[in-house]
């Protein structure tokens, strides 16, 4: 780019000179003289960025040499560690690595969750899900569509179904297993060269100035490692030891609910979730499969 800018340059001031070559013989051999001093430059210039990226890659080598430590204690090369492969943590790792960037997941636990929360996926998450290409994570689990919500009080029912006609894609809400669905989103961020999923524990984060600059964690076997990079993201769920550590978890009035799954259970409504406005509290009720209601 400095070559070329100078040669523009070099360039400009020949046309200039041409304008004026009738008024002097000495501006005519000036002229002949403009050529030489674009090559000079364009030499200088060539001999500089040489100089510059050679003091450049001493200066990587050097880098290098005082993070092998870091590299060998841990994850090397990874340009952001996530901290759970929960929803957020693996959809977050396959969009970073799907960008280019290594991303480095440590989860605590593997295995297949079994829980009864987040079993519904509103049509807002449908459409980030096809804007993140993760469409088909709903795809195998025997996940089911659900048009709408059907409220119920005293005997009464209102039928409220959710406007999917102006979208080219099928947004629908989906209800499924969360063990399943998370193991989809995991599996698609695996298979990505660019992320690694690894089992483990993170206990603290690493800081120099107050700057994270990684995570200590412990692997399946118990080991304590580290792991370094630029970026450290936390999505580790609500039970993490990590996150009561990093911030308050205490609730005023906590909240409590009950779940039971249902087989073969008939609703009234196919397709539609079920809530029951009752007192204390509401009743939903939603299919989980093709064979279950929860």
């Amino acid at each position: 780019m400095i070559s070329l800018s100078l040669f523009m340059c070099g360039s400009r001031r020949r046309e200039g000179a041409g304008k004026r070559d009738t008024e002097s013989g000495w501006e005519k051999d000036m002229e002949g003289m403009y050529p030489l001093g674009v090559i000079a430059a364009s030499i200088l210039a060539f001999l500089l960025l040489l100089g510059i990226h050679g003091r450049w890659g001493k200066g990587r080598k050097a880098a290098g040499k005082r993070d092998s430590g870091r590299v060998a204690a841990g994850f090397g090369g990874a340009d952001v560690i996530v901290v759970g492969a929960g929803v957020t943590g693996s959809a977050l790792a396959y969009a970073l690595g799907k960008d280019g960037r290594r991303v480095h997941v440590i989860e605590r636990d593997l295995a297949e969750p079994d829980t009864i929360v987040g079993e519904v996926l509103q049509p807002g998450g449908c459409l980030n899900l096809f804007e993140l290409g993760l469409e088909d994570c709903v795809d195998e689990i025997d996940a089911q569509r659900v048009l709408g919500y059907v409220l119920t009080k005293n005997g009464r029912s209102a039928k409220l179904s959710i406007p999917l006609e102006k979208y080219h894609v099928d947004v629908a809400a989906r209800c499924f297993h969360h063990g399943r669905f998370i193991q989809r989103l995991r599996e698609k961020a695996a298979s990505l060269s660019s992320v690694q999923l690894k089992q483990g524990a993170v206990t603290s984060l690493i800081k120099e100035d107050g700057i994270v600059k990684g995570v200590v964690y412990k692997t399946k076997s118990g080991k304590e490692s580290k792991a370094f990079a630029p970026l450290t993201i936390v999505c580790d769920g609500y039970f993490s030891n990590l996150r009561h550590t990093l911030c308050s978890s205490k609730v005023d009035v906590p909240s409590y609910f009950v779940g039971l799954l249902l087989e073969d259970c008939q609703l009234p409504f196919p397709n539609y979730g079920h809530i029951i406005l009752a007192d204390p509290s509401i009743v939903l009720f939603y299919l989980i499969s093709s064979t279950e209601t929860r």
